[in-house]
């Protein structure tokens, strides 16, 4: 794969800017001094489902980013609305609401408010959907599902 130059800069000022102005709760960088592929991270907000736990996501950048959305899905299972079981994420500004303007700092952040505002109108889990008015049992799974994790690669 050629990379575009300018691809190349504005993936090289996003990671500065994140390095600089961190926002809490998210963060991410290149995997291997790799400047298309990142780790990232996205903390469960406070008085969410989530709260307490953290996430990692694979963020795969085109070669005429930002003009195209990077591939980003969960590296660590994600019980949610919407996402499925191999981590893709249902996510219009990752879609067809993508605009050149969003960083790698936006994506994380909506990631991070999608996890306690999901789209159960077009869910990817549907189990997850059905789960969602019952915050209790909602809960058990999510904890379920990073134990289950946790244990598998162990």
């Amino acid at each position: 794969m050629q990379f575009n130059c300018s691809a190349t800069s504005r993936l090289q000022k996003e990671f500065m800017e994140l390095m600089m102005g961190g926002t809490e709760g998210i963060s991410a960088f290149p995997q291997n001094d790799n400047l298309f592929h990142w780790i990232g991270t996205v903390q469960g907000a406070p008085n969410t489902v989530y709260e307490g736990l953290e996430y990692q996501l694979s963020l795969e950048f085109p070669s005429n980013y930002p003009f195209e959305a990077p591939v980003v899905r969960f590296l660590t299972p994600c019980f949610h609305p919407n996402v499925d079981t191999c981590g893709t994420i249902c996510l219009d500004i990752l879609k067809d609401k993508w605009s050149a303007v969003y960083t790698v700092s936006n994506i994380l952040l909506s990631i991070q408010s999608l996890l306690d505002n999901p789209n159960n109108e077009s869910p990817l889990n549907k189990r997850a959907a059905a789960l969602w008015g019952n915050k209790e049992e909602y809960r058990r799974e999510v904890l379920l599902a990073r134990r289950d994790a946790v244990s598998s690669a162990s």
